[in-house]
């Protein structure tokens, strides 16, 4: 095209399509080239069960929807200014010892042929590995950073401030007080009086620029007492119906996935509020399809699944009410349904109260799919922390949990708490923090 010399051209690694199938769209007024070496990697993906294969499934549509609007080998235009075209280049000057056979490697030396041509290229992966021997070759790499967002500055959902002892005991007298400091709809305060030990937990009301003292004492839920402020703040979120998407995020052993299936249970069989509760978590087996695993699929998911079930036993033990069933009976009578993520895939989920764990392991293409996969009447609670990541091109900054916090922020049906104090053993704790 007569404008391309002018631009840069970009060459999208197969990790890119699968973190976000229309990532293509990103890169406006350049060129984007996608080699034949990517398109044979995706047809590969398609055959999984999991949101991987889902993805490459979702970016060969979208590949083969823009192949109907021109000639993909010449390139074609589009809308953001771009053009896209597939190429079948690679270089010939493979250094020694570069194994061909690997697909990655092939994908690079397509991007080293085209920098060749004396053209300014970059090399586009969220696989490290692969930018680095990139690098080595002289081409330029980058990182896909158009959903990264900055994890030392994430939305935590509380804020914590000391008042005068005057301020305090107004706000204990009369339940509020005026707050000149920007708060997010269900943001909260946990307010201490300045020079004592007392502390109150606040909700923000930004429709009167105030803040308003959140019910002291809430009891146990499902045999589960809150043990620190915002444990109280994160059970707050999860009882309240107005809300239809709440997301917990701290490191193990704060409470996040027994908080959220403690209130879940609360919700589906005291309150019959919601028809069930749906648990689940992707299923990251060592970067493999779980298809791939020799066994059933129950037996193939049990140990992936077990601390689900771990938590469930705990909660049921912990509730002294007679006659609570047993998590096998609830399954069994489909008030609970505990499930790999892959296996509900495409089902549409009403009323109900689901809670998505390790949800640090997902992407944001695959979070924007689950959560709008809720249909009406759920209530979706996501958990993870994104500094535990299995997935090997996923990020605390990259992760669908991080970018979803802080892309919801501020909705009034959102709401978030970031929890900090480990209520495990001093050993876990320590573990968590020195290891």
């Amino acid at each position: 095209m007569a404008d391309s010399t002018e631009r840069k051209i970009f060459v999208i690694d197969t990790n890119v399509l699968i973190h976000n199938p229309e990532s293509i769209l990103s890169f406006r007024d350049n060129e984007i080239v996608i080699p034949l070496q990517v398109l044979e990697e995706l047809d590969h993906l398609t055959t999984y069960s999991d949101q991987r294969g889902k993805s490459a499934r979702d970016a060969i549509r979208f590949l083969d929807s823009i192949s109907k609007r021109g000639d993909l080998h010449d390139g074609v235009k589009l809308e953001n200014g771009s053009s896209l075209r597939v190429s079948l280049e690679q270089s010939d000057k493979a250094p020694k010892g570069f194994d061909l056979g690997k697909a990655d490697n092939r994908i690079i030396l397509c991007a080293s042929a085209l920098k060749e041509g004396g053209r300014h290229v970059f090399f586009v992966s969220k696989d490290i590995n692969a930018r680095v021997k990139a690098t080595a070759l002289g081409v330029k790499s980058v990182d896909y950073e158009k959903e990264k967002v900055d994890i030392a500055t994430l939305y935590q959902g509380v804020i914590e401030a000391e008042v005068a002892s005057d301020q305090f005991a107004a706000f204990e007298a009369t339940g509020s007080l005026p707050w000149k400091d920007r708060l997010r709809p269900n943001e909260f305060v946990v307010l201490r009086e300045r020079g004592g030990t007392r502390e109150r937990i606040a909700r923000c009301n930004p429709e009167d620029g105030v803040i308003e003292a959140v019910q002291e004492d809430l009891g146990s839920v499902s045999g589960i007492s809150p043990l620190n402020s915002r444990q109280r703040v994160a059970l707050e979120l999860l009882l309240d119906d107005r809300l239809s998407l709440v997301t917990l995020i701290g490191k193990a052993g704060t409470g996040k996935t027994l908080l959220a299936i403690a209130a879940g249970l609360r919700k589906v069989f005291d309150e019959k509020a919601y028809s069930k509760m749906l648990v689940t978590r992707p299923v990251v087996p060592v970067g493999k399809d779980i298809g791939f695993l020799p066994g059933e699929k129950q037996a193939k998911m049990s140990n992936w699944m077990q601390p689900l079930f771990d938590n469930l036993e705990y909660i049921l033990g912990a509730h002294k009410r007679e006659k609570v069933k047993t998590v096998e009976q609830m399954v069994k009578d489909k008030q609970i349904e505990i499930e790999a993520l892959s296996y509900i895939r495409g089902r549409s989920l009403p009323n109900e109260y689901i809670i998505i764990d390790e949800a640090q392991n997902l992407t944001p293409h695959e979070i924007k799919t689950i959560v709008s996969r809720a249909g009406q009447g759920s209530k979706v609670v996501l958990t993870g922390d994104p500094y535990q990541i299995d997935n090997m091109y996923l990020d605390a900054n990259s992760n669908g949990l991080s970018y979803l916090v802080d892309a919801f922020k501020g909705q009034a049906v959102f709401g978030h708490v970031t929890l900090q104090k480990t209520e495990r053993s001093e050993l876990a704790e320590l573990a968590s923090s020195l290891l």
